[in-house]
């Protein structure tokens, strides 16, 4: 298996670690606790693609991905799977709160993201390999 990263996610993510089916990202934008799962499986752009193991391990790794964000103050977990620009199989796993910039709407197309300082983006990646 030679598993390639979509460009455009090498680009607005920063690796978190692999757990066991997925890569995990996060969104390189500090005004939400954004984790994206990207199944190592190449040249798959549905859920329904996956083996029927395979898509049991993508929930799995979806719920440990939204306990650890709402563990850490997220009041709600918004998770999606659009592809519609990155076409390769992705889940985004986001915490939001009242109050966030583009609450209680959608995040996508909302603004530009706002990168993470060093210091948290460190604390960030190490709050998740913890968890």
């Amino acid at each position: 298996m030679s598993f390639q990263l979509h460009p455009r996610l090498a680009a607005d993510t920063r690796f978190i670690a692999d757990w066991p089916l997925c890569r995990v990202l996060l969104m390189n934008d500090a005004r939400y606790f954004w984790i994206v799962l990207v199944p190592r499986r190449d040249g798959v752009t549905e859920i329904t693609e996956l083996s029927a193991q395979d898509r049991a391990g993508l929930m799995e790794e979806t719920a440990r991905a939204g306990r650890i964000i709402k563990a850490a103050g997220a009041a709600k977990l918004n998770i999606g799977a659009l592809g519609n620009i990155v076409p390769p199989l992705h889940l985004h796993v986001v915490g939001r709160n009242s109050g966030d910039p583009a609450w209680p709407g959608p995040i996508w197309g909302h603004s530009p993201a706002v990168p993470y300082d060093a210091a948290a983006l460190a604390a960030r990646i190490t709050l998740v390999r913890s968890g």
